[in-house]
């Protein structure tokens, strides 16, 4: 008898989406993916409560307008229903997302492939997309990285294919850090991962000229002084996870912990911001 899962089919605004995913995988559901509108995800019926499905579109239905359904697929329909609907994502001229079953129609100076078990970090969002542009503006060769939330590893990866000499990244997720260890063989890159967070860092000492945070907006608050002190003197502090509209609550406490805006990029209200430390 081939497995069979549930199919869990949203619609929900964007800012809602990533939040909602959180709190599904906290429930078993392990593999998401980004749809026109809203998402999709996936788990074994065998761990499927429809009443925690409930419970949760519930609290969350008075902060935006939400709508699901579900339905019982085989396995094999939801591999191929995910790989008929997970797109390439082209960052920029330079710089293409995809998964491992794309074949891409020319080639680009930075590929990255990635095999999300969530899509937090497929190139899909803007802040995602935002954090790689503003990489790619700044000087990685022989640098030392740190990530913070890595995700699926996306930009710790790109960090490394910009030539950064060490990488390190942490996620507080079991699952991100699994995936993310997926994506660097995917890409051949060495890159280290660890689960926690940025305060659990193995080597409290060490400082680095690149650290990259695309959280939200009060892990980035509540982390500035941690960012900062962990950064060598006009080291760079790249940001994301926030809208155009908390550019100064961020800047009001980059600049408490000396660190000065160089470049601000947005897209659809969501931004990303370089700070220089010193």
């Amino acid at each position: 008898m081939k497995p069979k899962f549930v199919l869990l089919k949203v619609k929900s605004p964007e800012e809602l989406s990533d939040i909602i995913k959180v709190e599904l995988s906290e429930k078993g559901f392990d593999s998401f993916l980004d749809i026109e509108g809203g998402f999709e995800a996936s788990i074994d019926k065998k761990g499927f409560k429809e009443d925690e499905v409930d419970e949760i579109f519930g609290f969350y239905s008075a902060q935006g307008s939400l709508s699901y359904h579900l339905e019982e697929v085989e396995k094999e329909n939801w591999n191929e229903l995910w790989e008929k609907n997970y797109d390439m994502v082209e960052i920029s001229e330079d710089c293409l997302i995809r998964a491992a079953f794309h074949q891409p129609e020319k080639p680009y100076k930075y590929e990255i492939i990635i095999t999300p078990k969530m899509s937090f970090g497929t190139g899909h969002h803007s802040t995602t997309k935002l954090m790689l542009l503003n990489q790619m503006e700044t000087d990685h060769e022989g640098k030392e990285v740190f990530d913070a939330g890595s995700g699926t590893g996306i930009l710790a990866v790109m960090a490394k294919k910009l030539g950064a000499k060490t990488v390190e990244a942490c996620d507080i997720e079991e699952w991100a850090v699994e995936n993310a260890n997926e994506n660097q063989q995917l890409n051949y890159v060495t890159l280290n991962f660890f689960l926690g967070k940025v305060v659990d860092r193995p080597d409290q000492t060490k400082l680095y000229d690149i650290v990259l945070a695309n959280i939200n907006l009060n892990v980035i608050l509540g982390e500035m002084s941690i960012y900062a002190s962990m950064l060598k003197e006009k080291g760079t502090l790249i940001l994301s996870g926030f809208y155009a509209e908390d550019i100064p609550a961020v800047l009001n406490k980059a600049m408490e912990n000396s660190l000065s805006l160089t470049k601000t990029k947005v897209e659809k209200n969501w931004t990303s911001l370089a700070l220089e430390k010193g």
